[in-house]
């Protein structure tokens, strides 16, 4: 068929078997609501502090906003889908699976850019990354989610996923992902050998930073890109893994980075004694 004529995808989960699929929307039923609360907690906080104003914090916000797009167009449909024997997604849902998955994974790059300015050129980190290159930046990540996209319509070739969400099985889509991993190391070694100016203090507070950056990038790129390069695969063992990245890894992410940065715990400190 031809993918003008498609308006549906038959989906294959990874988990058979009725007792199994309970269990399984018993345990992701609030990991889901806790990313929820987790990354719209991040949002607001970000939004309406005055002392989160700085291009680190906009990305932050704008990451968890991408998360809860994300979450939200995979998980709820995947909860669903343990208690339906027919299993199917329109296209325009899946398109938008492909859509976030993407841009969330672009705007990790950008982060570590912003985390390069900061510490190897502080001088001109103010000066540079005024906000409206920041904006820029994030539009950037959410344009590279549309060109694939765009990239995926041609191969929609059948309409039966062997998978429980959509994404793109390309050689071309695992080598944006490995350049981008390049990237992000290379930018990662650049840091740490600039950091050999630094005091204590400061070398002690941009590691604290890195670590949550790199945790996180760890937690979605190494699986996200060992599944591309594999290509087009049927192992339970990769659905399992999906799951990891696609379900558990952005409540996890929310908790990695809150739990690290104590501006963001001062801030919604602040928020919650308001309220």
């Amino acid at each position: 068929a031809s993918t003008s004529n498609m308006t549906e995808f038959i989906i294959i989960g990874p988990f058979q078997g009725t007792e199994v699929q309970r269990a399984c929307f018993v345990l992701f039923l609030p990991i889901y609501l806790a990313t929820l609360v987790s990354n719209g907690l991040t949002v607001l906080t970000v939004s309406v502090s005055e002392c989160l104003c700085s291009p680190m914090y906009i990305f932050l916000g704008y990451l968890s906003l991408v998360e809860i797009c994300y979450s939200s167009t995979v998980v709820p449909k995947f909860i669903a889908d343990l208690l339906t024997e027919i299993k199917t997604i329109s296209l325009q849902g899946c398109l938008a699976q492909i859509f976030f998955l993407h841009s969330f994974l672009s705007l990790l790059v950008v982060m570590a850019y912003d985390h390069y300015m900061a510490i190897c050129r502080p001088l001109h980190y103010t000066n540079n990354m005024i906000h409206q290159l920041c904006y820029m930046l994030v539009a950037g990540s959410w344009l590279r989610g549309f060109i694939l996209v765009t990239i995926a319509l041609p191969f929609c070739s059948h309409n039966v996923i062997d998978h429980y969400f959509c994404d793109l099985q390309l050689f071309f889509n695992g080598l944006m992902s490995v350049l981008s991993l390049l990237i992000l190391v290379c930018s990662y070694i650049v840091m740490l050998v600039s950091l050999r100016n630094h005091s204590a203090e400061g070398r002690h507070k941009a590691l604290s930073i890195y670590a949550s950056h790199i945790t996180v990038v760890i937690l979605c790129y190494r699986p996200a890109t060992f599944l591309y390069m594999r290509g087009s695969s049927t192992f339970t063992r990769d659905k399992l893994v999906a799951v990891f990245y696609s379900v558990i890894t952005p409540m996890v992410n929310r908790i990695i980075y809150t739990l690290r940065n104590a501006e963001v715990k001062i801030a919604m400190r602040k928020l919650w004694n308001t309220k």
